[in-house]
């Protein structure tokens, strides 16, 4: 049963590499509930795979949003590792300063959605990073999704097919140094 947001009082808390045990169950909950539609895809179902990895980074940083007890979504990434700047090839000529937050997932449970929510999990994520760019990827089937990080400073720079079985996504790059209207 659906049932309407009563409140959007979403707190948001921080978690890193040494909290990836106590979260992780978390995550895949959310995962399960945000992409209910969608589990029978053989990526989507690697979903534990790819929480572990970017949470066995050393410098991985997660943001969940909890309505009362309740986690309503996430945001989480990690510091790409100097010179291995993957989305470099995208560019003629990368910026001097090339530091880079690789901006991993950002879910909201569907009851959340439109709230606001996906957007301050966002703006907390990149918060006082002290890299110059923040990269992620984007499924160029969802356009209103495409739109949406452009709306939040980011310009796509090319396509990129990581995994044999993922969308052939969208790069997108954004300026962490710049201001963006909000």
């Amino acid at each position: 049963m659906e049932h309407l947001l009563t409140t959007t009082a979403v707190e948001l808390r921080r978690f890193g590499h040494e909290d990836l045990q106590d979260i992780r169950q978390t995550l895949l909950d959310v995962h399960a509930d945000a992409y209910a539609d969608e589990m029978e895809d053989e990526f989507n179902q690697r979903f534990p795979w790819f929480v572990d990895h970017w949470g066995g980074h050393p410098g991985f940083s997660c943001i969940i949003g909890y309505d009362g007890g309740e986690p309503v979504g996430f945001a989480y990434g990690a510091p790409a590792t100097p010179g291995r700047e993957w989305w470099r090839e995208h560019l003629s000529e990368p910026p001097a300063d090339d530091s880079t937050f690789s901006v991993s997932e950002l879910m909201v449970r569907p009851q959340w959605r439109k709230t606001g929510t996906a957007e301050r999990l966002h703006a907390a994520l990149l918060e006082d990073r002290p890299e110059a760019l923040a990269v992620l990827l984007v499924d160029p089937d969802h356009p209103k999704v495409e739109a949406l990080y452009e709306a939040w400073g980011y310009r796509r720079i090319g396509n990129r097919q990581p995994f044999p079985d993922s969308p052939n996504f969208a790069v997108m790059l954004r300026d962490l140094r710049v201001p963006t209207a909000s």
